[in-house]
């Protein structure tokens, strides 16, 4: 199969390492200098130092071409991007199967990225979100992974999963496509809510409440916008929930370790220059709940201390200060 993956960022390298051993495949960036040094130096210096790029991995930086010719395209921006990237392939004629990666809900919006795709795609276009437990340094490496294919269209989502899965690379196929978006967008907040608990030295146990409520929290607004439970309890709920909140290499586990430091929200960013999804997505995880109703109380502390600037030791006094209720309540 023809590939062509849009967004040279680290999950996009390494996606496209990993499938150009069984298909062909070509990933764009938007930056000619940065594809120059990708050719050059045989690896994305920036994203993944020290992984080399297979030699059969074409680089491009001309979008129009590398779209062309391709039988599936995966978009591989975060989630900001999502919608510029959408309406230069709705403008282009050529059609063919589109997959993205990002997690999170646009800005503004509120939208998750499958209500952008079907606003900006036009007809004949089939679609669908790829999503799963999954560092990009341990995927480029060949080492074992799993993740969920989620589509509307089931036809869609078991082929396409059948075409990527490689014995290193476990794919499934789903139909439950907000299920698995909600999971993939709301784990990022939690897992800053985890950094800054380990941060905080609050030890094992605290953490292991935090990822069984903050899984209730998913729950919660996952059922309420029309996923479903069993999806929320798979890869791309609990699965990418205890990967992102427990491992050192998670960009959002990151904020929250740092946040515990003391530092501020822009010295942080400064210092990952990487997209924390996190960061971003809990302002509209806020503002959902608020509106939906749906009670929220560790994302709303998150949301206290990256945009209320409430100290995060303040927000831990609060949250433990609650009164107990029925495990499985909506609270």
């Amino acid at each position: 199969m023809r590939i062509t993956i849009i967004g040279a960022g680290a999950w996009g390298t390494a996606l496209a390492i990993s499938l150009s051993a069984h298909h062909r495949v070509t990933l764009c960036a938007r930056d000619a200098a940065q594809v120059a040094a990708m050719r050059s130096a045989r690896c994305n210096q920036h994203y993944l130092p020290d992984i080399a790029l297979p030699d059969n991995l074409e680089l491009s930086a001309n979008f129009p071409a590398a779209l062309a010719t391709a039988e599936l395209l995966i978009i591989a921006v975060p989630t900001a991007g999502l919608r510029s990237v959408l309406q230069q392939i709705a403008t282009a004629q050529h059609r063919c199967g589109v997959v993205w990666l990002c997690k999170g809900f646009e800005a503004e919006t509120a939208k998750l990225p499958h209500q952008v795709v079907a606003e900006v795609l036009p007809a004949g276009f089939q679609y669908g979100v790829l999503s799963g437990p999954s560092f990009a340094q341990e995927v480029a490496r060949g080492l074992p992974t799993a993740l969920t294919l989620a589509s509307s269209d089931e036809e869609f989502s078991r082929n396409t999963a059948q075409a990527l899965h490689h014995s290193r690379l476990r794919i499934y196929a789903s139909n439950d496509v907000i299920g698995v978006e909600v999971g993939g967008a709301v784990k990022n907040v939690l897992a800053i809510a985890s950094g800054i608990c380990d941060g905080m030295g609050l030890g094992y146990n605290a953490r292991a409440a935090l990822l069984t409520r903050g899984l209730a929290e998913i729950s919660r607004l996952g059922l309420k916008l029309g996923g479903r439970a069993e999806t929320l309890g798979g890869l791309s709920g609990v699965g990418d929930l205890i990967l992102t909140c427990t491992g050192d290499l998670s960009r959002n586990r990151q904020v929250g370790l740092l946040l515990a430091k003391k530092q501020s929200l822009p010295e942080i960013l400064q210092q990952l220059g990487h997209v924390a999804e996190g960061v971003y997505t809990v302002r509209e995880v806020h503002q959902l709940a608020q509106r939906l109703g749906v009670a929220m109380p560790i994302c709303e502390a998150v949301y206290r201390v990256l945009y209320e600037h409430i100290p995060a030791a303040e927000v831990i006094v609060d949250l433990l200060s609650r009164a107990p209720n029925m495990e499985f309540d909506n609270a």
